[in-house]
């Protein structure tokens, strides 16, 4: 194999593999934001649960008869 092809192949293999690596690393950050926006929706739920409940009954029976 020739240098340059050499080269080539050795820069393609270390790119690769540094998206890969890359890729990987930021899994955990979507996973905590994932599970943060869970947290806080059913924080919100839990707090504001009923409310939310009967303004939607009261806007559905409005917009229905």
């Amino acid at each position: 194999m020739n240098a340059p092809a050499l080269l080539a192949t050795r820069l393609l293999l270390a790119l690769t593999t540094a998206r890969t690596r890359d890729e990987r690393g930021d899994v955990p950050g979507w996973v905590l934001v994932t599970v943060m926006t869970a947290g806080l929706v059913g924080a919100l739920w839990k707090l504001a649960g009923p409310q939310l409940n009967s303004m939607l009954t009261s806007a559905l029976d409005s917009v229905h008869g």
